[in-house]
């Protein structure tokens, strides 16, 4: 007998394919409440379809991710064995925020909570193990203040996090100025370097409470 697969079968592996590049994509455009509808419709496939392989929006967003994140964490085993940990600290969240601006479903995926979804369980434990390292040993070398907890930098990086798409939307790299000055807050004496990139404009300002809206752009 011939080693090829039914026609039924590879007309479902494509179809699954087909529904992961297009949620890939839609989820980035929109972030992680995008309706599935048009992800079935992107992909040129029918609902019936999606369901039959992706029963629960968990379910689709865990196929998707679950790779989408490895630099994120090879970054955070990284800075775990820079000597120095407050470089280890401001790098790694660099790229951390690097990665939230760079399409909406990744920063959903990192800044808030989905039941039943594997991989943002694993990038949140991840992440809240290499903050709690880095604070440790900053406070321990003196680099970081010893009231800071894990939970304040998860909570403060998380809200920050949140108006990074919006902020790359009206002026791309915006987002290094407010975490500069996140990160100064952390340290155990204040930076006396400039900011990077310009403050936001009145109008420019105005554009990124617009994009947080309920009625923001799809």
């Amino acid at each position: 007998m011939g080693g090829h697969a039914p026609a039924g079968r590879r007309d479902a592996v494509r179809n699954r394919e087909l529904l992961r590049q297009s949620a890939r994509e839609v989820f980035a455009e929109q972030g992680l409440d995008a309706p599935l509808d048009v992800i079935a419709r992107r992909a040129g496939i029918g609902n019936a379809t999606l369901y039959r392989h992706f029963p629960t929006r968990a379910a689709l967003v865990d196929e998707v991710f679950q790779d989408a994140l490895t630099e994120t964490m090879a970054a955070g085993a990284r800075a775990r064995t820079t000597e120095d940990a407050w470089t280890g600290l401001t790098r790694y969240l660099h790229t951390v925020f690097a990665t939230l601006a760079a399409d909406r479903g990744t920063n959903d995926l990192m800044t808030t909570s989905l039941e039943g979804v594997t991989s943002l369980d694993a990038i949140h434990a991840h992440n809240r193990e290499t903050i709690a390292d880095l604070l440790r040993r900053g406070q321990a070398q003196g680099t970081v203040r010893p009231d800071l907890t894990t939970e304040d930098v998860l909570f403060t990086l998380a809200a920050l996090g949140r108006v990074v798409p919006a902020l790359s939307t009206v002026a791309p790299g915006a987002w290094t100025r407010p975490l500069a000055v996140l990160l100064d807050g952390f340290r155990a004496n204040p930076a006396t370097a400039t900011l990077p990139m310009p403050s936001l404009t009145s109008a420019q300002l105005g554009n990124v409470l617009l994009e947080l809206g309920p009625h923001r752009r799809r």
